[in-house]
């Protein structure tokens, strides 16, 4: 799918990874951006819509979906990040904030837009997806846990919406340098390398990205012996 002339909705548009997909979909050519995010006075991106859309509340996806009709490019970016493994007292709590943000963010996204892509041509789903897809522990238990659970949406979905033309794009990546890492001493990449790198895919028909050095290494050693996912994420 081209840039050039679509009409792109990215949720978490506000800061971070989602500003940067905003800040290159406009110099790529969108005819519009949908910029997505809790408090719509937070993005100050000129040249964007702004929208209201708490990614937990289903009527906030609703209502989004009602008044973005035009929609071409769904980019599933909002998400939230919390250390700590499956064990400790919150997990539970923690899992169930991980899936609400995470997955059934996403899910409710893309059913609500899957109709309106439909109707313009197919276009593309992108989900920001991790390197915590693939593998876990203690440090990011229920983050990796969501971003799974997601994956295993983004790859169900793509096939689901083959027959419509719609395009679904896994992005996977290890730590990119934003809010969401502060604290995390571990290299990172740069959000506008990891934007560019995706929308190249995007716009080359692909159906996944790695990202970075790290994925691409971790995405290798899935069929490894031994597996690298019965290791612990440690960087």
């Amino acid at each position: 799918m081209k840039l050039d002339n679509a009409t792109v909705f990215i949720t978490g548009a506000n800061r971070g990874l989602g500003l940067a997909f905003a800040r290159e979909a406009l110099a790529r050519g969108a005819r519009k951006v949908y910029a997505a995010a809790r408090d719509p006075a937070s993005v100050t991106l000129p040249g964007v819509v702004t929208i209201k859309l708490d990614v937990t509340k289903p009527e906030d996806i609703v209502a989004a979906a009602r008044a973005c009709g035009d929609v071409t490019l769904l980019i599933n970016n909002a998400g939230i990040a919390a250390t700590g493994g499956f064990l400790g007292e919150d997990a539970v709590a923690s899992a169930q904030r991980h899936l609400d943000t995470n997955f059934f963010g996403p899910l409710r996204l893309t059913q609500a837009f899957a109709p309106i892509l439909a109707a313009n041509g197919g276009g593309a789903i992108l989900n920001v997806l991790s390197i915590a897809s693939w593998i876990n522990g203690p440090l990011l238990g229920n983050y990796g846990m969501s971003k799974s659970a997601a994956w295993a949406m983004t790859n169900g979905t793509r096939i689901e919406l083959t027959e419509q033309k719609t395009q679904v794009l896994a992005l996977h990546v290890g730590f990119i340098d934003t809010d969401l890492t502060n604290g995390f001493d571990v290299p990172k990449s740069a959000p506008d390398a990891v934007v560019r790198t995706t929308l190249d895919a995007l716009e080359a028909g692909a159906s996944e990205v790695l990202a970075d050095d790290i994925t691409r290494q971790v995405h290798a050693g899935l069929s490894a012996d031994p597996a690298v996912y019965l290791q612990a994420i440690s960087r």
